[in-house]
C-alpha cells in the first residue's frame, strides 16, 4: 500500500493556483457564513419594505382624486352662483322694466288728468268771462242815461233785449207802441175780451197781466206800467211766438 502523502514531513509547498482556489472557497464559505446570519425574517422585512411603499402611491393617487373632487364641487359652485346671480340680474331687470312702465302709464294717466283738469279750468274762465261780460252789458244797458220819454224807453229795452238776446227794431217797437197805445204807458183797454174776462191789456203795448208775468224779462221793473219793463216783456213774447216784434202789424 503506497504511503499518505500528506503526512507530516512528507507534503509539499502549496503552489499560486492551490493558494487562489483556497482563497475562493474561503470567501464562498464566509459569504454563507454571511447568510446563514441573516436572520430568518429578513426576507419579509425586505417584503415590508416593498409593501410599504404602497400606501404612499395609493395617498397620491387619492389625494390626486380628492383634489379632482374638490376642484368640481369648486366648479360646481361658480356655476350656481353664477346661475344665481344671472337670475338675479334678470329679475332686477324685470322689475325694473315693470317699474319703468307703471311710472310711464302713470305721468302718461297723470298727463290726461293734467290736460282734462286744465281745459276744465279754460271752460270754466270762458263760460266766467262770459257771465261777466253778459252782466257787464246789461249792467251797462242798465245804467246807460236814457231820456225819460218813448225814444228813450225804446232804446233802453232795446239795449236789455240786446243783452238778453231778444230779437226786435227801434221801427218795430215803435210802430206797434203807436198802434197800441198811442205811447201812452198808463193805458189801459177796459172793452175787449180780455177786459170782459178780467185781465184787461196795460201800457205800452198793452200786455194782459198773465204774459207779462211769464214773459217778465230779469233787471226790469215788475210794475206792468213800466214803459220800460212793459216794452221789453212784449218784445220778449212776440219773440216767441212770432219771431220779433217786427212780424208783428196788428193785436197780437
Amino acid at each position: 500500500m503506497p504511503k499518505n502523502p500528506f503526512t507530516r514531513g512528507h507534503h509539499r509547498a502549496l503552489n499560486k493556483r492551490h493558494k487562489i482556489a483556497v482563497a475562493g472557497v474561503a470567501t464562498l464559505g464566509a459569504a454563507a457564513v454571511v447568510f446563514s446570519a441573516v436572520p430568518g425574517n429578513a426576507e419579509t422585512t425586505t417584503s415590508e419594505a416593498a409593501v410599504s411603499s404602497a400606501p404612499v402611491k395609493y395617498a397620491s393617487e387619492q389625494l390626486k382624486s380628492r383634489q379632482a373632487d374638490v376642484s368640481e364641487q369648486l366648479a360646481a359652485k361658480a356655476l350656481q352662483s353664477k346661475a344665481a346671480a344671472e337670475a338675479k340680474a334678470a329679475k332686477a331687470h324685470a322689475e325694473a322694466k315693470a317699474k319703468a312702465k307703471a311710472a310711464a302709464a302713470a305721468k302718461k294717466k297723470a298727463a290726461r288728468a293734467a290736460a282734462a283738469k286744465k281745459a276744465a279750468q279754460a271752460r270754466k274762465a270762458k263760460e266766467a268771462a262770459s257771465r261777466a261780460a253778459h252782466r257787464a252789458k246789461l249792467k251797462a244797458a242798465v245804467h246807460k242815461s236814457y231820456a225819460n220819454n218813448l225814444d228813450g224807453w225804446i232804446k233802453e229795452s232795446l239795449d236789455i233785449m240786446k243783452a238778453k238776446g231778444i230779437p226786435g227794431s227801434y221801427n218795430g217797437l215803435h210802430r206797434n207802441i203807436i198802434r197800441e197805445s198811442s205811447g201812452n204807458p198808463n193805458a189801459i183797454n177796459n172793452w175787449d175780451i180780455n177786459a170782459i174776462n178780467g185781465i184787461p191789456s196795460k201800457g205800452l203795448l198793452q200786455v194782459i197781466p198773465p204774459t207779462f208775468k211769464a214773459y217778465h224779462v230779469p233787471g226790469t221793473s215788475w210794475n206792468i206800467y213800466d214803459p220800460v219793463a212793459n216794452i221789453t216783456a212784449a218784445a220778449n213774447y212776440a219773440a216767441d211766438k212770432y219771431g220779433s216784434m217786427d212780424n208783428v202789424n196788428s193785436a197780437y
